[in-house]
């Protein structure tokens, strides 16, 4: 099996280069399941129909999220209509919308405590979570993390356990990608989908610079101008094991 996995999805432009390079990098790399991060899909910040409709619209299969999924109140519109859509395990009550299983595939979602909101631990929470997956397929863990010591002792923890572990959040694709010593897949960060010219983190520069300088309150615009890709191709085949960065810049 061949994994095509999109990093962090921020506004408008991450979801027009999303339905601009979905399906072409898809039939390039041929791969058999799309999942996209789309936390950040709606605006910049959070989840709605709409936003989920059009990364659904470009070809995605599984669409995960992290700790800003909850950010308008239409997150529950989609978390009662697209059990597609995940949301992190280690949210008291999530526990059972934090995976989906497809052409043999589960998919989960996991989020850090370092730096983050404190919630239930990831490391137990994955725990019960394989504990009710189905035990027959293959396995992959969105942990959308801050910390990259968190991203890298949970590849560890799952290491063996799972078949690969992408880190999401940080906007930044690293340059770590391996398989750890039991066979599982791993990279600390896949990246960000989304703009890529005078942008930090998608959002316009100026802003985020003038929150650094004074430590004021400000309101973040998501960035215009060329976007950039970034996803993982993981593949899972018995006798070909791997894990490969790609990134476009439009």
């Amino acid at each position: 099996m061949r994994i095509l996995f999109f990093g962090d999805v921020v506004g408008k432009s991450g979801r027009q280069a999303t339905q601009k390079y979905l399906k072409r990098l898809k039939d390039e790399m041929s791969a058999d399941v799309v999942v996209v991060n789309g936390e950040n899909s709606a605006g910049g910040l959070g989840i709605n129909r709409k936003s989920i409709e059009e990364i659904l619209d470009a070809g995605a299969n599984v669409i995960t999220t992290g700790n800003h999924a909850f950010h308008w109140k239409e997150w529950k519109e989609v978390f009662d209509n697209y059990p597609m859509v995940l949301f992190p395990a280690n949210y008291p009550g999530l526990l059972e919308r934090s995976y989906y299983t497809i052409d043999g595939l589960t998919v989960m979602n996991l989020q850090g405590r370092v730096f983050m909101d404190c919630i239930d631990n990831p490391f137990s929470a994955v725990d019960k979570l394989l504990e009710i997956i189905p035990r027959d397929t293959l396995k992959l863990v969105d942990f959308h993390a801050e910390a990259t010591s968190e991203k890298l002792a949970m590849g560890y923890y799952l290491d063996g356990r799972v078949d690969a572990v992408v880190g999401t959040h940080t906007h930044i694709q690293t340059a770590d990608e391996r398989c750890l010593p039991n066979g599982t897949l791993y990279i600390t960060d896949v990246g960000m989908t989304g703009p890529y010219d005078d942008s930090i983190l998608g959002m316009q520069k100026d802003a985020v610079i003038s929150k650094f300088l004074n430590n004021r309150p400000v309101r973040y615009e998501v960035a215009e101008g060329r976007s950039i890709v970034s996803a993982v191709l993981i593949n899972l085949d018995k006798d070909n094991r791997s894990i490969k960065r790609l990134s476009v810049i439009e």
